[in-house]
């Protein structure tokens, strides 16, 4: 019984680093922090457990079974909370790792928001049109600097000349130096060249050698009839 007025409630607890209760970052640290205290519970109930089956074995050396069933029936007990501590255990690191992965998701879609808002922010002016007609222009000034580079490399003085005239003084020209270089500087008549030298005798000796060979032949072959 209250005898200084109403019950007092207590505040909330404040979350911890100043996040809100449902920051998913922080939520991962309460739960690692949960996993962390079960670990250690049991470690606790674990080695009380294995003090038990010591006690069961002891009992049992001493032929008193009635106490090491009683120890095994309790080391049962505490194997069961074993159990439900690693339940407990799978349930928050399945939380743990579902949480961690929705926050690297989250994340993932706020760089992918900003990288879609960082886009839009840079064409916004800047569309098709406008690059086309920036590209129009830049080919209407290089062709018209190209023009006003071809003007003022043309000659100035290239006028009132007639290429067929020049061609054909031109032509005058190499003919007189050529004719004059001949008349100065006459080329000399080769000469001491080896010739070969005529035949000898003309038509009449070589029928005369015909005749002959005719002969010979003639001969040759009477004298092997003769001797058959």
């Amino acid at each position: 019984m209250n005898f200084f007025g109403k019950k007092r409630t207590s505040a909330p607890s404040a979350p911890r680093n100043g996040s809100s209760p449902g920051d998913p970052t922080s939520t991962i640290v309460t739960l690692r922090e949960s996993l962390k205290t079960l670990d250690k519970r049991e470690e606790h109930v674990q080695k009380k457990a294995d003090a038990l089956l010591d006690e069961a074995k002891k009992h049992l050396k001493a032929k008193d079974k009635k106490k090491a069933a009683h120890s095994l029936k309790r080391k049962k007990m505490y194997d069961a909370q074993i159990d439900k501590i690693q339940g407990s255990k799978m349930t928050l690191e399945s939380q743990i790792m579902s949480l961690e992965s929705s926050v690297q998701n989250m994340e993932t879609f706020k760089a992918m928001k900003a990288g879609q808002s960082a886009m839009k922010q840079v064409r916004k002016n800047i569309d098709v049109d406008n690059v086309d007609d920036m590209m129009d222009e830049i080919r209407e000034e290089m062709e018209t600097a190209a023009e006003i580079s071809d003007a003022i490399g043309r000659p100035v003085d290239d006028v009132g000349y007639d290429e067929d005239e020049l061609l054909s003084e031109l032509n005058d020209l190499e003919e007189a130096e050529l004719e004059e270089t001949l008349l100065s500087d006459p080329t000399p008549t080769p000469s001491g060249l080896d010739m070969p030298d005529a035949p000898r005798g003309g038509l009449a000796d070589d029928e005369k050698a015909k005749d002959e060979d005719e002969d010979d032949k003639a001969l040759r072959e009477l004298e092997a009839s003769l001797a058959m």
